[in-house]
């Protein structure tokens, strides 16, 4: 009887011994699958993020060059309008536009990253600086009705190069960034 005692007892231990083993291996395979689970869930959060960043950084760097185009609209209606000490009707949409601009470089600034925002800076800068030159012109021309264009063949074609370098500047700035990005 003491076998049958010894025989039932060893059975029912390496039942139970087969059984937390069993049980520690599930265990340990449901932790690691977990695992893995997390940490593909966090790549793709962290993809989801660097996706939306790169939406972001697009839609700034668009919205920033469609400001500077509607600027510059506007400073070429000013070239083509005949000069004068008085401000000329496409004045205020002038101003209005180089806020729109400023409003764009804001984001661009939040957006980053340091060398597009400074590319973005010397845009805006030479928008400011080509209005500015313009309004000199214009108030130094001693109302005569002959456009800036004409009177100042020189400071216009200057301003026109100066918008297409820093334009340039700007998009190579912003290509690497978009490409390392996306």
């Amino acid at each position: 009887m003491q076998d049958t005692v010894a025989v039932a007892l060893i059975t029912s231990l390496s039942t139970l011994a087969a059984a937390g083993l069993t049980g520690l291996v599930g265990a340990l395979s449901t932790r690691r699958q977990l695992a893995h689970q997390f940490s593909v869930a966090r790549q793709e959060s962290v993809e989801r993020r660097a996706t939306r960043r790169d939406e972001l950084r697009r839609d700034a760097y668009v919205g920033f060059l469609s400001a500077c185009d509607q600027a510059y609209r506007q400073l070429d209606r000013r070239w083509l309008e005949a000069g004068g000490s008085e401000l000329v009707p496409g004045y205020d949409e002038a101003y209005a536009a180089m806020r729109a601009v400023d409003e764009a470089y804001n984001l661009v600034l939040l957006e980053g990253p340091a060398e597009v925002a400074a590319a973005s800076r010397a845009v805006l800068t030479s928008i400011g600086a080509e209005h500015a030159d313009q309004r000199r012109l214009g108030e130094g021309s001693g109302g005569l009705p002959v456009p800036l264009r004409e009177g100042h063949r020189e400071r216009w074609l200057a301003a026109i190069e100066a918008r297409t370098n820093r334009r340039i500047s700007f998009v190579d700035a912003v290509r690497p960034v978009l490409d390392r990005d996306g």
